[in-house]
């Protein structure tokens, strides 16, 4: 793999397990796509770094068991303001 390749896959993986952004934030973040992101962590992190991306996983794990709340808090500010 090209060396700015791995840059970036590691950059993305080591943000999400500091920050426990999504993929979406994370993204935004560092400028690249969302399917770009996720490609990265959940496909080439893999064969790159493996025990980076147990950890990885955790963290996206927890945030896709979350997603269901933080939509409901977004629904009911959405609300509120109106």
């Amino acid at each position: 793999m090209k060396e700015d390749l791995v840059e970036r896959v590691l950059e993305a993986s080591e943000h999400i397990i500091k920050t426990h952004d999504t993929i979406r934030k994370t993204a935004e973040i560092l400028g690249y796509s969302k399917s770009t992101i996720h490609n990265d962590v959940s496909i080439k992190l893999k064969s790159i770094d493996y025990d980076l991306y147990l950890t990885t996983k955790k963290v996206l794990e927890e945030n896709f068991a979350q997603k269901h709340i933080r939509g409901g808090q977004a629904t009911k500010l959405k609300y509120l303001h109106e």
